[in-house]
């Protein structure tokens, strides 16, 4: 990553932004990230404010979700599809399938593999639950479209970068790809060019969590 994007942030911390957004368990992480499956940032946030005010001004745990209707959910703005998926999901946690204790002590690896059995969660997907739920040091997107718009800009790329760029561009950043992740949104956000904030109007993408 390029030095003067930390040079220029000293006080920059790394995890700040995840306070802007609701306080969130590995469940509340997923719902964020399968509601967020091709959205703005913004257009995000709007649909997680519907949702929070269906389950009483916050994230509903796995078993209040499967209590609501999904015709409920789907007036609260998600697709059909993102509704089956938060549905599964949530059966998944409620009946031990999956089980938040056992996912925080594996590998990312491993991790990723648990999730992504579930229909509708890819690896950008479970990628971002790392961080957002395990707070995991070393994950990267390489299929976010914010990202690859951050790094085209802090390396002066003539095209947008591949997925396979990205990869390659992160390994100099181990172990700490998540630190290294969070300065290039932070540089992309602040620059005069930039959206209205970060929570403004990030595309977010990865097309292999459409399965």
């Amino acid at each position: 990553m390029p030095a003067r994007l930390i040079d220029a942030r000293p006080t920059f911390d790394p995890q700040g932004w995840m306070a802007e957004l609701p306080a969130m368990d590995l469940f509340g992480a997923l719902l964020f990230q399968v509601v967020g499956q091709q959205l703005s940032v913004a257009a995000t946030r709007r649909t997680l404010g519907h949702i929070e005010v269906l389950f009483g001004g916050r994230l509903p745990s796995p078993a209040e979700l499967l209590e609501v209707s999904p015709e409920s959910l789907r007036q609260a703005g998600l697709s059909w599809r993102k509704v089956a998926t938060l549905r599964d999901l949530a059966e998944h946690l409620s009946d031990g399938r999956l089980d938040p204790d056992v996912l925080s002590k594996l590998p990312d690896g491993e991790v990723i593999a648990a999730l992504t059995a579930i229909p509708g969660i890819g690896p950008w997907t479970a990628r971002g639950a790392l961080i957002l739920a395990l707070r995991r040091e070393d994950v990267v997107l390489p299929g976010d479209l914010a990202l690859r718009k951050a790094i085209q800009r802090a390396y002066e790329f003539d095209h947008l970068p591949s997925q396979a760029e990205i990869l390659a561009i992160a390994e100099k950043w181990r172990p700490y790809r998540s630190v290294a992740t969070s300065y290039l949104f932070s540089a992309a956000f602040d620059g005069p060019d930039s959206p209205s904030g970060a929570a403004g109007t990030a595309e977010r993408s990865n097309d292999s969590d459409n399965h």
